[in-house]
């Protein structure tokens, strides 16, 4: 099915019209009444909604990520005990069997004439194997069979973070929680039991405040250093290193300065790279399986650090332990390449895959100027003349069509196992980024799983199609604002399932 490019004749610069597209660009899509609400003043809506920090209502019910990882690691532990007791038992079974073999061949050996009693040897041995082999067998399937607690874990979060976009009157805020934590992200086919509580700890409490705080928390976080191959990486000269003849891993470093703050094509080199590796290099955790209280948690290890100052894009930083990491941190947060970086990046997934130059050099000044002031950052995209004059052409990514087409059924509340597997399905599976570089965020990347949207619509459609009018969404949620070619195909439909999987898989869905 085609997707048009442009929301039609109804998309004017009427202040409704300019609601829908606030909605769409910033936020995540209408949703019953809310264009109304905004329509006096969209810009002003958006502005009054960055004053307001996103934190989860249900955050309090959720566990930490350390406290995560230790209910993991000790399911595991245990689940691990009850197999090898298993197995320690089946190789009591064939040591006691071995016995009875070998007793039966010294009664043979006897010249026992009677066959019952080395034949009941043999049946004994043999029904004392087959017990031991069903005894290890159901207990490896006993512990199978036991749900295991990262998988809740990782729904749980997930419900919570899904029905606070569901909920939210435009999800501005909630947007640029997705839009950090894709930049920083970590993946949940990695380290499963942190992946939610890693954007509500590092990513949340920060959009809307200085980047280097937000860089701080994120780099620092167990989930990343776990992520990123950190906790193992030591100093060739640290007191691990010289013991263990184990070396220093490069890939932390080398993501955060190219993909997390400078970019690449910055002005740093390999040496610069392998200089902060060794930085970084005692930014750790705390093992779970030592500590059953504070396991999980981040630790600094002066034992993988490598000693002395280190050089870093032409500065030397002195060896301060783990605040040797934060300084350099804090520089790459101030420099214009970071600002420059960060501007486009931002203004591409909201604004157009090809932001408009003047309005990147606009937000990249501003960042500079406030010191990495990340509210201002974004006041000063939604109010710039490029921010609604560029069409609503930019290709919504599939957690953000998702999300859209639930939110206009005014759906609060949602299966999380059935909603990540309908994201997963199309290719942006929650938490789950194909490498460290995150999700793309443009359409050449996207457009290709289109065909896919509509197994999407089509399946909602069908569950939705007896409680929810299309002739509402278009009505009374879109407010009218629709292209008269969408209006038309939805009354030529065959049926009210048909007409609302035609509805979802228009551009008015589909583009922002």
């Amino acid at each position: 099915m085609a997707i048009a490019r442009s929301f039609g004749a109804p998309m004017s610069n009427s202040a409704k019209a300019e609601a829908v597209l606030a909605l769409n660009r910033f936020g995540l899509g209408p949703r019953p009444g809310s264009i109304a609400a905004i329509s006096t003043d969209p810009r002003g809506a958006l502005l009054v909604e960055l004053e307001r920090t996103p934190l989860l209502a249900a955050a309090s019910s959720l566990p930490s990520s350390g406290q995560a990882l230790r209910v993991v690691a000790e399911f595991n532990d245990k689940r691990l005990a009850k197999i090898r007791a298993a197995k320690r038992a089946d190789d009591q079974a064939k040591k006691d069997k071995a016995r009875q073999d070998q007793a039966k061949q010294q009664m043979a050996d006897a010249g026992t004439s009677a066959a019952a009693a080395p034949n009941a040897a043999t049946m004994a041995g043999a029904t004392m194997e087959k017990a031991a082999d069903d005894a290890e067998a159901k207990a490896t399937a006993a512990a199978d069979a036991v749900p295991h607690p990262r998988e809740k874990i990782y729904l749980d979060e997930a419900k919570a973070r899904t029905e606070a976009a569901l909920s939210a009157e435009i999800g501005f805020t909630e947007r640029l929680v997705w839009f950090w934590s894709n930049h920083f992200c970590v993946s949940a086919d990695v380290i499963r039991s942190m992946a939610g509580a890693y954007e509500r700890e590092a990513i949340r409490p920060h959009v809307l405040g200085r980047f280097t705080d937000l860089l701080l928390s994120a780099e620092g976080h167990p989930a990343m250093l776990y992520y990123l191959d950190n906790l193992g990486s030591m100093g060739a000269n640290s007191i691990a290193g010289l013991n263990r003849a184990r070396g220093l891993n490069e890939n932390m470093a080398r993501e955060v300065m190219e993909l997390h703050t400078l970019g690449v094509r910055s002005g740093y080199s390999q040496a610069d790279v392998t200089s902060f590796a060794n930085v970084l290099t005692g930014w750790s955790w705390l093992p779970p399986a030592d500590n059953p209280e504070h396991g999980g948690e981040f630790s600094f290890n002066p034992r993988l650090h490598e000693p002395g100052a280190q050089t870093v894009m032409g500065k030397s930083y002195a060896d301060e332990g783990a605040e040797q990491g934060r300084a350099a941190l804090r520089d790459f947060a101030a420099h214009p390449a970071t600002a420059h970086h960060l501007a486009e990046k931002l203004a591409r997934h909201f604004i157009a895959d090809q932001p408009p130059p003047e309005l990147v050099e606009r937000m990249g000044q501003v960042f500079l100027d406030t010191s990495g002031d990340l509210k201002e950052v974004a006041k000063t995209m939604v109010t710039s003349p490029e921010a609604f004059a560029v069409p609503p052409a930019k290709l919504k990514r599939p957690s953000e069509w998702v999300v859209g087409i639930v939110r206009a059924a005014g759906i609060t509340a949602v299966d999380p196992k059935r909603f990540t597997g309908g994201q997963a399905l199309l290719g942006e599976g929650l938490w789950r980024p194909p490498a460290p570089k995150g999700f793309a965020d443009d359409e050449a990347s996207w457009i290709d799983g289109v065909g896919r949207r509509l197994d999407i619509a089509n399946n909602f459609a069908e569950r939705e199609a007896g409680q929810l009018d299309p002739d509402y969404v278009i009505d009374t949620v879109l407010e009218g604002c629709v292209s008269p070619e969408v209006r038309q195909a939805v009354g030529r439909a065959e049926s009210r399932q048909q007409a609302l999987a035609l509805l979802f898989m228009a551009a008015e869905f589909q583009r922002r």
